[in-house]
């Protein structure tokens, strides 16, 4: 990704993409025009992680322990997540717009972070329900990028793409699942994206009816 790093205070409305891993993916934010990158540190990627509610808190306190006593370490694995977190916008996007086959590098990536994840998880079983996982005994700082990594596959083997969409916004670029009942959002959020447009759009129509013949 070729553009700045800034520090930023995640908010729920940051989570706008209906998965963990499309909520990663926007960490980078005006991607298309000049993208800002959110994570500007491992203390930050577990800030974000906090508020997704996907993690046990118990696991990221031992994470910021881990990275406080390991900074070094921290910074790699934060680069090892950016690097998954852009080989997925890649493969997402190329998938929201139907183009095939999607890009075989940014494939090749997830794939490979996909094996390093395997090999640091276990086979559980809860209830009727198998399942692969990762933890932070085994997985250490680089737990966040493994479970990543493993829902990404899942994600990407069953994503609705008749749903999966790409903001219109100016200077966003976020993706999303539209789980609206009419399936015609257009916008991360109205509350940001959605708002600003309208407000555009208003502008532009008072404009042009004072730009007319009788106005001013």
């Amino acid at each position: 990704m070729a553009g700045t790093v800034q520090p930023h205070t995640f908010r729920p409305r940051d989570l706008v993409g209906g998965h963990v891993v499309i909520d990663l993916v926007n960490t980078v934010t005006a991607r298309d025009t000049e993208p800002v990158d959110w994570l500007d540190g491992y203390p930050r990627l577990l800030e974000w992680a906090a508020l997704t509610g996907h993690f046990a808190p118990a696991d990221l306190t031992a994470l910021r322990r881990l990275a406080d006593t390991e900074p070094d370490a921290a910074e790699q694995s934060l680069d090892r997540v950016r690097e998954l977190r852009e080989a997925l916008h890649d493969v997402l996007t190329a998938l929201i717009h139907h183009e095939a086959p999607a890009p075989e590098e940014a494939v090749d990536r997830i794939g490979s972070h996909w094996k390093r994840a395997a090999a640091h998880a276990r086979l559980t079983v809860r209830g009727d329900t198998p399942r692969v996982e990762v933890g932070v005994g085994t997985s250490g700082l680089d737990y966040l990028q493994h479970e990543i990594a493993l829902q990404a596959l899942d994600l990407l083997r069953a994503l609705p793409r008749e749903r999966t969409r790409v903001c219109l916004g100016p200077r966003c670029g976020w993706v999303f699942i539209d789980s609206s009942r009419g399936g015609r959002r257009r916008w991360c959020s109205m509350a940001t994206c959605g708002n600003s447009a309208k407000g555009r759009t208003h502008y532009q129509r008072r404009r042009a009816q004072g730009a007319g013949p009788d106005g001013p």
